[in-house]
């Protein structure tokens, strides 16, 4: 049975394009919006049928609509992904050829870090060190911003982290520069860099906090799931979308 794409799709697809990236409680609404905006029928539980109907018309011009997850809070998420482009050039027609080295340059102290973060000093001090046109100061706060604003970074308290929409749309490129340097995750198999790591030197295995949260949620002795070593770590609370812990 072939899958149809509606005028509900495209104006989904479209709101996609325009914003790169929505969280899934995000997309039920906007999919609702739409099929109500196109006359359409509308079923709440079937929203990645409503995803693949579009994914199969993108195919041929190799785009995807890929599901993610927030290392922070652990929620999914769905960006539209150029499957043609691993690199940062995908993002050439935003940014200049300097603004895209520093770029680079910022994601290399994010992935080799320990903690999976990058000081506004640390960027900043890279900004010297660039062989294309070199950035002022102003120049990089406000490329920083910019980062952020276009969910490529997140930053909180001066310290930069990769965005989910960054971690989704770069991980086949994360994955084949970076590939000693970056892990998955124990229980959910994604790319871990906002994590807690087994104090075992002989395991060390990394896990997201929402999944420790999920992992360890109503066990007594937490323990890690690889090497059975106690895992010393607070365990986190486990954190729904808005909607939901209000119920």
């Amino acid at each position: 049975m072939s899958r149809q794409m509606g005028d509900s799709h495209r104006r989904f697809l479209q709101t996609m394009m325009a914003n790169g990236i929505v969280d899934e409680q995000g997309a039920r609404k906007l999919i609702a919006h739409c099929c109500e905006a196109s006359n359409a029928q509308h079923n709440p539980d079937k929203l990645d049928d409503f995803i693949e109907t579009i994914n199969l018309k993108l195919q041929p011009m190799f785009m995807q609509i890929t599901k993610g997850m927030s290392e922070d809070s652990g929620h999914q998420f769905y960006a539209l992904v150029n499957m043609a482009e691993t690199d940062v050039t995908r993002m050439s027609s935003d940014y200049a050829d300097n603004e895209l080295e520093l770029f680079r340059k910022t994601m290399d102290l994010i992935v080799c870090s320990e903690k999976g973060n990058a000081s506004s000093t640390d960027i900043l001090n890279s900004a010297d060190t660039m062989t294309t046109k070199k950035l002022k100061k102003s120049e990089t706060e406000h490329l920083l911003n910019r980062l952020v604003h276009d969910k490529w970074l997140n930053e909180k308290r001066g310290e930069y982290t990769l965005s989910t929409r960054c971690i989704i749309e770069m991980e086949p490129y994360i994955r084949t520069m970076y590939q000693d340097q970056v892990k998955v995750c124990h229980i959910c198999r994604n790319i871990a860099f906002q994590c807690q790591i087994c104090e075992n030197p002989a395991c060390g295995i990394k896990i997201h906090n929402p999944c420790v949260a999920r992992y360890y949620k109503g066990r007594a002795e937490p323990r890690c799931p690889a090497c059975d070593d106690f895992w010393p770590h607070e365990i986190p609370e486990v954190r729904r979308p808005k909607s939901q812990s209000r119920k």
